[in-house]
């Protein structure tokens, strides 16, 4: 394929210089790039209706600018000429290099340098149960008092209440099971039913949290080392009421009541792909919810409301996040270099899975219409009719048109948002 064109950016070119036949440069707006590649539109198929309207005067332009560019010498070196695999191969390569960078910087990220974790070693064990909310907490804070001293109503609407101990369903807050079991802060879990855990393993609180939610008033077994020597606790949770994974309702939990102390430390090449897979779905469920993100994003904007620490943001944003993480000067070097590289690793994520939905004009686009383009050979094959020829992506201007102005008008609102109401760490 001929590529007139290879730039870093968009708009007016700054400087640029012709090897061969093609032009490289650098545009004025640093926030992208872009190949030009002969022949992205077909010439208009045969019999297609000529009758004039708004909608085909608009697609027959852009296929008239898209057709200026082909020569003759051109011949079979236009895009829409060539086999339907080496199109999705060609619009596939940019994404995937994304997707290759991603897994790079994860890679060094994890295996090199060290990233954040939840390690399983013991931070808080409270020795009673006290609902969240609870009156007793801000007196015992004010008196600085014991919380299980304070009696609080234990059951009902009015649940953490202060009262009189001895009344109708008063009483000092339950022990919690994580003290009844014997469990003390600085204790570090490496085995839950017999099966062993890595304390600075990325994923080894979760399975921790997942046993205790799924054991509600089970005995639950524990081995943990104190002071260099193993032992083994058995812990029976108690029923908790607790948010659900998408946050619209509660569900019943095991509740144990122990806080865990966050770490930094490398992993295993082995626990790159299961780590990989976590982000990969995060970010698609990210990228799910930014429909519904949006009038939140845009109240935060212009109406004042305090933004959505989980919203969306915007270059803006990512760099005032940035710049905080590194004026902080209670973390490590290595630490702050394992933020940037994770963050340069999420970026090139989002883009792959975001330039591979198929909208045109979208890579995602490109290859869908190849796709389709090839179904529809096969089956005019099977029913014994001549091949339809390349699928006519100039009807899909329009599509593109208003895909590019709603990302537009996304990046200038996140953009008006990230000046006027960012997200930052210190909230």
């Amino acid at each position: 394929m001929r590529v007139p064109q290879f730039m870093v950016g968009f708009g007016p070119t700054v400087f640029s210089r012709r090897r061969g036949e093609t032009e490289y440069g650098v545009k004025a707006i640093p926030l992208g790039g872009y190949i030009r590649i002969v022949g992205m539109i077909p010439p208009a198929e045969e019999g297609e209706s000529k009758r004039a309207t708004r909608m085909r005067t608009f697609i027959a332009e852009v296929r008239g600018q898209a057709l200026d560019d082909v020569l003759p010498s051109d011949a079979g070196r236009v895009f829409y000429a060539k086999p339907w695999w080496q199109r999705v191969v060609v619009m596939f390569a940019g994404p995937f290099h994304n997707l290759v960078l991603a897994v790079l910087f994860f890679a060094v990220t994890l295996t090199a340098i060290g990233t954040g974790v939840i390690t399983t070693q013991l931070r808080s064990v409270p020795a009673c149960v006290v609902p969240a909310g609870a009156e007793s907490i801000a007196v015992a804070e004010e008196q600085d008092g014991d919380v299980c001293d304070i009696p609080i109503v234990t059951t009902g609407a009015d649940a953490g209440e202060l009262c009189e101990e001895g009344a109708a369903d008063c009483a000092r807050p339950a022990p919690s099971p994580a003290a009844q079991a014997g469990l003390r802060p600085g204790d570090t879990i490496v085995a839950v039913d017999g099966q062993p855990l890595d304390p600075t393993a990325y994923d080894s609180w979760t399975a921790v949290q997942q046993a205790i939610r799924g054991s509600a008033g089970q005995p639950l077994a524990l081995t943990v080392e104190r002071d260099g020597e193993r032992r083994d606790v058995t812990v029976t949770p108690i029923e908790n009421v607790v948010p659900t994974d998408d946050g619209e309702g509660t569900m019943t939990a095991g509740y144990v009541g122990v806080g865990p102390v966050p770490g930094f430390a490398r992993q295993s090449a082995a626990d790159l792909p299961g780590y990989f897979g976590m982000v990969v779905s995060q970010s698609v469920q990210r990228l799910i919810e930014i429909p519904e993100r949006v009038p939140q994003l845009f109240r935060a904007a212009f109406l004042g409301e305090e933004r959505d620490a989980d919203g969306p943001i915007g270059v803006v944003g990512v760099g005032r996040i940035s710049g905080e993480v590194f004026a902080f000067q209670d973390i490590s070097g290595a630490q702050k270099l394992s933020f940037f590289l994770s963050l340069l690793a999420s970026v090139n994520l989002v883009l792959f899975l975001f330039n591979l939905l198929p909208i045109y004009p979208l890579d995602g686009g490109h290859v869908a219409g190849a796709l389709y383009e090839k179904a529809r050979s096969v089956v005019a094959r099977w029913r014994g009719r001549p091949d339809p020829g390349p699928f006519d992506i100039a009807r899909l201007m329009p599509v593109a048109y208003v895909v590019a102005g709603l990302f537009i008008a996304l990046s200038g609102l996140l953009l008006i948002a990230d000046v006027v109401n960012p997200i930052t760490l210190r909230q």
